[in-house]
């Protein structure tokens, strides 16, 4: 790079260039950017050097001024040296979060079924009778204030669909009873303008959902999938289950 050191405001196209801003921060800086032609070109040359950085930032002795002098393109006078310093408290901040993750991810795998399931009085031979606790998606369709419902006269299947206003657009969760599987569907709201939104997607396994006449409970409780669309509830006209290979399980009016 040529020319003099960019003022201190400037220095957040190192961040920009290694992708380590928050959304605010970025949606900020490229305000800035679309009239800077320092950092235009500054952000030109950086461009690529995160994995490289990376790399070198697991390196001893990471973090001096000669790491500099060893880049193809060479940034200002420090500026390597900051680049790789951000890099090395942005991975130690990911491994952090790595771990929590983790540590989270088993807490629930040991406490989910616990949560999930109440054992009740067992029978005379001393076994448990084991209650399903209701999936986060129900518990959410079950607070939703507006709810329509339809049924396929061809297919059987039938779907409620809960939603409500969001700042963002609309809040869904689709009940399905009576879908068969093995098939892979989607809920799409379809706009009174005509266009279409995909709220969610899922797979069905083989034993189905919400069928009255199944063997297992498993097979006779209905499938909830929660989802969102960037529609206001006032601009759909009507949702549709929809298989992957395009046909029509179900129609449900808003």
């Amino acid at each position: 790079m040529q020319g003099s050191q960019a003022p201190n405001e400037h220095e957040t196209v190192g961040a920009y260039a290694l992708g380590i801003l928050d959304d605010a921060e970025a949606t900020a800086f490229e305000a800035h950017l679309a009239t800077c032609e320092w950092c235009a070109q500054q952000l030109d040359e950086l461009a690529g050097m995160e994995p490289m950085l990376a790399a070198l930032a697991d390196l001893p002795g990471s973090g001096t001024p000669t790491i500099g002098d060893s880049l193809s393109a060479k940034p200002a006078p420090r500026m390597a040296e900051k680049l790789v310093d951000e890099v090395v408290v942005q991975r130690a901040q990911k491994r952090r979060r790595s771990f929590f993750m983790l540590a989270a991810s088993v807490a629930l795998i040991i406490a989910g079924p616990l949560a999930a399931m109440a054992a009740t009085g067992g029978d005379s031979g001393g076994g448990a009778k084991v209650e399903a606790g209701a999936s986060p998606a129900q518990s959410v369709f079950d607070k939703l204030p507006q709810k329509v419902s339809g049924t396929d006269a061809a297919t059987k299947v039938t779907a409620t669909v809960g939603m409500e206003k969001k700042a963002w657009g609309t809040e869904a969760v689709v009940k399905l009873n009576n879908v068969a599987g093995p098939n892979k569907c989607s809920l799409i709201a379809v706009g009174k303008n005509g266009e279409r939104e995909t709220i969610s997607s899922w797979s069905v396994p083989e034993w189905g959902y919400g069928l009255p006449g199944a063997k297992t409970e498993q097979a006779k409780n209905p499938l909830y999938v929660q989802g969102g669309a960037a529609f206001t509830p006032d601009e759909i006209d009507h949702f549709e289950v929809m298989t992957f290979d395009g046909k029509k399980l179900v129609q449900i009016d808003a």
